[in-house]
């Protein structure tokens, strides 16, 4: 039993904060134990292994304080018998980020599988026997170990394409999805609007702790839809439980608020510096990121510009059915405009949806499958540019296929010349795309222009 001193270090480093725990010569393991969820054991010189052990490498080029690709090395190696390397692996974590407390557990896990039994991560005899209290920090540390490993081993995922992220306009540089169900945060760049956009950044997030899709205010879930980033509040001018930064969304969106739904205050933030992470379901709503994560893509996100689309379960598409859905849509808003420009009322109304919908002002068009009595001048020239196309993710109150279009319009009616930046609800409705809902929007806080006073039937 010459390592329970180590065990008994490493129990207090957990859960009292204390330094990291020197690594043993012995690193040979006495006991099982598996922390691939099931994956069976790897085998150190095969091709899963060393591509593995690869891409986690490159990672760590890239960004040596990517702490998750360092605890991911630790298990790969520990899988595949190299346990001093997992050890190594581990050590540097805890050694440059003691308060990442899932990395000194299973670092703990692993010396203590030299003299007992360790079934999987966080259950052997040491822990067992904390009291009920403290013993419930285990559970939230187990949990969120098995959402980093299974976003890992689900990885190949990452060569699809986000089926929520069509088409990003020219202004915008990057977009952030959510997946709440695997509880990832990834950061797409725009490489293009004719171009799939590229895959920048992928981190583990926290989550409102109730499961769902948010509602009302207080009811402590995280929202389903597209935003956008509104602001940036640097970590200085915060209360420190918000860590290094936040970003507000605009959450109620235009859908939220038609279906009557209420609160606010949802961020994207850090975390108090005491701590590297927190368990997978445990913010009041908002999108919790690590402080350092947070700190490596916070001059990527652009407010008013970045794109913020959080899914229950995000969908990935292989390349030629995300272009089929793409081109859909824009194919049915070329032809939106061009019946707008034709100034035939007719052929441009049959593009509303029966449940089209009016801001609460009704400024926006009018409802009924209408749409906005704006048609009439024959020879307007109407173009369309900047354009991004955000697929609404499924939820259990938004089960259709909805595209949000955001995008700047361009009016030259010999004469009266205006731009604006539009947002359309596009609906697909037995095959066919129909607009549910149009915003004029507004810019730095200021209203822009009403189109309806340049568009008014003659």
């Amino acid at each position: 039993m010459k390592n329970c001193g180590f065990l008994i270090a490493l129990i207090a480093a957990v859960f009292y904060g204390c330094s990291s725990v020197p690594l043993s010569s012995d690193t040979t393991a006495v006991h099982s134990v598996s922390f691939s969820g099931g994956a069976g054991r790897l085998e150190q010189h095969s091709a899963q292994v060393q591509r593995a052990l690869q891409e986690l490498d490159e990672r760590i080029a890239r960004y040596p304080q990517d702490y998750e690709a360092l605890l991911l090395k630790g298990l790969i190696h520990f899988e595949s018998r190299q346990f001093e390397r997992a050890l190594a692996a581990l050590d540097s974590v805890v050694r440059q980020a003691p308060q990442f407390h899932l990395a000194q557990m299973i670092k703990g896990d692993i010396l203590m599988s030299r003299v007992a039994k360790v079934s999987g991560i966080g259950h052997n005899a040491l822990l067992h026997a904390m009291p009920d209290s403290r013993y419930v920090l285990v559970e939230d540390l187990r949990e969120e170990a098995r959402m980093r490993l299974r976003a890992y081993l689900q990885r190949q995922n990452r060569q699809k394409l986000p089926g929520q992220l069509l088409r990003m306009g020219e202004s915008v540089e990057t977009a952030v999805l959510v997946d709440k169900q695997t509880h990832r945060l990834y950061l797409f760049g725009n490489t293009g609007v004719d171009r799939p956009p590229e895959l920048l950044y992928d981190f583990y997030i926290s989550t409102g702790r109730k499961r769902g899709n948010k509602a009302w205010k207080g009811d402590l879930r995280t929202p389903e839809g597209v935003y956008f980033v509104t602001s940036f509040m640097p970590g200085s001018q915060l209360p420190e439980k918000y860590g290094a930064a936040a970003f507000p969304i605009n959450y109620p969106n235009e859908l939220d608020r038609h279906q009557r739904k209420s609160g606010g205050g949802i961020w994207l933030h850090g975390i108090t510096r005491a701590f590297y992470s927190r368990p997978p379901l445990d913010s009041e709503g908002c999108i919790v990121l690590s402080n350092i994560d947070l700190e490596q893509i916070a001059a990527l996100i652009s407010p008013g510009s970045t794109p913020f689309i959080i899914a229950g379960r995000l969908e990935w598409l292989e390349e030629d059915v995300w272009l089929e859905r793409k081109n859909s849509v824009m194919q049915a808003l070329q032809i939106w405009r061009e019946d707008w420009e034709s100034g035939d009322i007719s052929r441009y109304q049959a593009h509303y949806s029966a449940n089209f919908w009016t801001d609460e002002s009704g400024s926006a068009g009018q409802a009924g499958g209408k749409g906005p009595e704006r048609t009439g001048i024959r020879g307007a020239r109407i173009s369309i540019d900047d354009l991004s196309l955000l697929a609404y993710p499924r939820a259990s109150d938004v089960n259709q296929d909805i595209v949000v279009a955001d995008f700047r319009l361009a009016f030259d009616a010999g004469g009266s010349i205006g731009r604006w930046k539009k947002r359309l609800y596009l609906n697909r409705e037995q095959g066919r795309w129909y607009v549910l809902h149009e915003a004029d929007l507004t810019e730095n806080g200021v209203a822009v222009a009403d189109i309806d006073s340049l568009l008014r039937p003659d």
